[in-house]
């Protein structure tokens, strides 16, 4: 009976030993569970703390600096749609002109008083269409007559340019048509700065700017002129000076005062 009762006892004691071993182990792991838990939570507020600092952080200026401010825009400066639009030109003023600013100029560059020439020699191969332009004249053949210049010691003359003779350059003077061997230019006719005007007399139209095509020796201005020979117009040399149209044509001068034509500006 006695070691009965002792047995029992020690597995009382056991039993109780277990017991207070398993509530001990639980107590540590809840606090632990605890702290874990605790922790995590600390954690997470940092993070969403940080968070949101970085995101008030982004849309803040940094101590001593201020956002800038966008532009006002004057009420009357928006266009009916609400959008930001140009200030409007003034009535009838030019396109170019702002509110309050002066219309700027411009001028479209001019061209020589003689206009722009290609130099040629006798013995010289002729330009291509791209270069002398679209001839203006024809002669009785059908033949191409272009308006050029001869150069001469101590003058220029206005003549005609016939890329099928020999030599091309042919010249009014002293009653023949002079055979030019020496230096010459061609004028391209451009229809959009030049146009022929009909006069008489060596008169300059009023109002005109004729197209200068050389001098004389004694300084006396020359320019192109076309009178009608056979029925083709040729092209020549005129002035005040003369009083008419000086052409060559058919190995002679012919002079012209009467209802011929002189190249000028448009």
């Amino acid at each position: 009976m006695g070691r009965s009762r002792s047995n029992s006892s020690s597995s009382s004691f056991s039993s109780g030993s277990d017991s207070s071993k398993k509530g001990k182990k639980k107590d540590k792991k809840d606090k632990k569970d605890k702290k874990d838990k605790d922790k995590k939570d600390h954690d997470k507020k940092d993070h969403d703390k940080l968070s949101k600092d970085t995101n008030e952080g982004s849309m803040q200026p940094a101590p001593g600096h201020q956002m800038p401010l966008m532009p006002e825009i004057p009420h009357s400066q928006f266009s009916a749609g609400g959008a930001p639009g140009f200030p409007q030109a003034r009535s009838g003023a030019d396109v170019h002109s702002f509110e309050g600013q002066p219309s700027p100029q411009y001028q479209a560059p001019t061209a020589p008083s003689s206009g722009y020439r290609i130099p040629l020699t006798a013995t010289a191969a002729f330009p291509p269409q791209q270069q002398a332009g679209y001839p203006p004249f024809q002669d009785l053949d059908g033949s191409p007559v272009f308006f050029g210049s001869a150069l001469f010691d101590n003058s220029v003359h206005p003549c005609k340019v016939a890329p099928t003779l020999q030599p091309p350059c042919r010249v009014p003077y002293g009653g023949g048509e002079f055979e030019h061997q020496g230096r010459y230019d061609l004028l391209p006719f451009d229809p959009n700065t030049m146009e022929l005007v009909p006069t008489s007399h060596g008169q300059i139209p009023a109002g005109r700017r004729p197209v200068e095509g050389g001098y004389e020796e004694n300084g006396n201005k020359l320019y192109h002129g076309v009178a009608v020979i056979q029925g083709v117009k040729v092209p020549g040399k005129t002035g005040s000076h003369l009083g008419g149209c000086n052409v060559s044509f058919g190995g002679g001068e012919h002079v012209v005062t009467d209802k011929y034509e002189i190249l000028c500006w448009r």
